[in-house]
């Protein structure tokens, strides 16, 4: 993934650990854990993209570290996943919705008609490669047309929907944020909402909207998380290990997303991205004993999208 595909996601997620003020309470103590409690969630994005995406959160799923995937519709190897899934269906399995391709070379379409969307492609047909070109070129309704698409599609091909989250972040943009969360609480799915002070610390667009739009989405029975961590786009390295695990001993109390992207090297992952010390350094990170002990030794809680979608529902029932 280019260098500003990753800066362009920082600037929407990238934040520091400590969300929980003293005698605040934390998302996860609303969810029903304890005021000290640190529950993490390690997030794999990018299912489906290739099949060394999948084949390394595969590996670091069965080895105990990654235990939330996304899967992104509109790409090549989305089949295989479903396969998987027929033989593994409790995995926390949501959509990384797509609106973008970042690739010079593989490249894939929107599944809305382009007659009915002509906003979301490129000269060539395919998704715009940039936020930024999205932003420019299509307008929400065409947005919502597409996650529409892609939620039909999964379910289509019998894939768990637990959650939705935004490829390259897009869908956490000023313009596209609305049809998100519309799209979430009408179909009652989790959506990665962050809570306000996430949102605060990188001053996003819709940052004096965070609070109202983390409560609509609590008031919709939907839940929220406290920190979304994705600092290891920053990592520019194949050894991660120690950049993992210091991360987990400084986790604050709360809920944390963290959001990683192992792949397995191979010729065709080095064929397609020129990002390859950040996407093998998170599958050597998340296959090592190191990063798993450290959890473990930290007493750190494990939960996933399911989990927080039933704590969430579990308080508004009767």
């Amino acid at each position: 993934m280019k260098t500003l595909v990753f800066l362009i996601a920082c600037v929407l997620f990238v934040s520091s650990f400590g969300t929980a003020l003293a005698g605040e309470e934390t998302y996860a103590q609303r969810l029903g854990w304890g005021p000290e409690d640190r529950v993490l969630m390690i997030h794999s994005d990018d299912i489906g993209m290739s099949y060394a995406t999948n084949e390394a959160t595969i590996e670091a799923l069965e080895f105990g570290t990654v235990n939330s995937v996304s899967v992104m519709m509109p790409t090549p190897w989305v089949t295989q996943w479903r396969d998987y899934m027929k033989a593994h269906p409790d995995v926390d399995t949501g959509l990384h919705l797509t609106l973008t391709c970042e690739w010079r070379y593989y490249r894939w379409r929107p599944l809305t008609p382009e007659s009915d969307a002509p906003g979301l492609v490129d000269a060539d047909g395919y998704m715009w490669s940039s936020v930024s070109e999205v932003i420019a070129n299509a307008d929400p309704a065409e947005v919502e047309m597409e996650i529409r698409a892609q939620i039909a599609k999964a379910r289509r091909m019998g894939l768990p929907i637990t959650h939705l989250d935004s490829h390259m972040g897009t869908l956490y943009t000023e313009q596209f944020i609305e049809p998100l969360i519309r799209v979430a609480i009408e179909e009652n799915i989790p959506v990665m909402m962050p809570g306000p002070k996430a949102v605060a610390r990188r001053e996003l667009p819709w940052e004096d909207k965070a609070a109202l739009l983390a409560q609509r989405v609590w008031d919709a029975g939907l839940p929220v998380v406290d920190d979304i961590h994705t600092d290891s786009y920053g990592w520019k390295t194949t050894d991660k290990v120690a950049h993992y695990v210091d991360a987990i001993r400084g986790l604050a109390p709360g809920v944390t997303v963290m959001i990683v992207h192992p792949t397995k090297p191979s010729e065709t992952a080095d064929a397609i991205t020129d990002s390859r010390e950040h996407l093998y350094g998170d599958y050597y990170a998340l296959i090592d004993p190191k990063v798993k002990a450290a959890i473990e030794a930290e007493g750190i809680i494990m939960t996933t999208w399911r989990e927080l979608g039933e704590r969430r529902a579990a308080l508004s029932a009767p």
